[in-house]
Formats: C-alpha cells, structure tokens, sequence
C-alpha cells in the first residue's frame, strides 16, 4: 500500500492533510483560549479580595487548570481553611449533590505554598517557582 503522508514524501499534502492539519491547530487555539478566560476569569475572582479555592489561586497564578485540578486536594489537605461554603456537583445523570468547599485567603494561600510541594519533580519545579514569584 503507497505511503501518502506527507513528511515521508516530497509532495505537496493531500487535502486530507491540510484539513488535519487545521484541525489540529484549531484545536490548539481552543484550548489556549479556554486557558486564557480561565485565568482571567480566576485573576477577576481574587482580585474581589475574598477568600478562593485552592484551584482558583493556582490557576489565577499561572497554572494551567489540569495540574491546578490535580495538585488542589492534597494542597489543601491538613491546612485549616479561611472559610468554607457549599458547591453543587453534577454526578451521573440529573443528580446533583451538594459538597463542602474550603475557601483560603491570600495570606493562607501563600503560607501553605512556601512549604507544599508535590513528589512529581516537574510538577514540583512549577510550584517552586510559584512560591518565589508569591513571596516576592
């Protein structure tokens, strides 16, 4: 069967191709675009001055939402919260259920990041350089 990729050839890509191809930068840009206004979206929440989850501080601080997700209940775990407040999670189907939320504020935040870091060694760097930028 002929090899019709384009990298393993010196012609010009086949239609199917360039139609991958944009694909696959339209999809770049929309996810760059969500990680965009969902920093902005945490850099307004914090800017009001109340105290935030844990996910919304690191994410408004320069991590993307997936490691924020990730790395957000072992943050916080073993640290007393500022406040706390109630949230509804959509499970399987139409269900919902209601489920506590530890909020901290900039001064809590910033305490527990100068000592957390996580086992990952990349993941570990990130926060590191996140506990500096904070504390200067």
């Amino acid at each position: 069967m002929q090899d019709r990729t384009c990298a393993s050839t010196s012609k010009a890509p086949t239609r199917r191709e360039r139609r991958a191809q944009r694909r696959q930068a339209a999809a770049v840009l929309r996810a760059r675009r969500a990680e965009n206004r969902a920093a902005a979206r945490a850099r307004r929440q914090l800017a009001t001055g109340a105290p935030q989850p844990v996910k919304t501080h690191l994410v408004a601080r320069g991590i993307d939402t997936a490691t924020a997700r990730r790395f957000a209940g072992a943050f916080s775990r073993g640290t007393v919260p500022t406040a706390t407040d109630t949230t509804v999670v959509k499970l399987k189907g139409r269900t919902r259920k209601t489920v506590p939320v530890k909020l901290y504020d900039e001064s809590t935040f910033a305490a527990r990041l100068a000592v957390y870091r996580p086992r990952d060694p990349q993941a570990a760097g990130r926060f590191d350089q996140l506990a500096g930028a904070v504390a200067a």
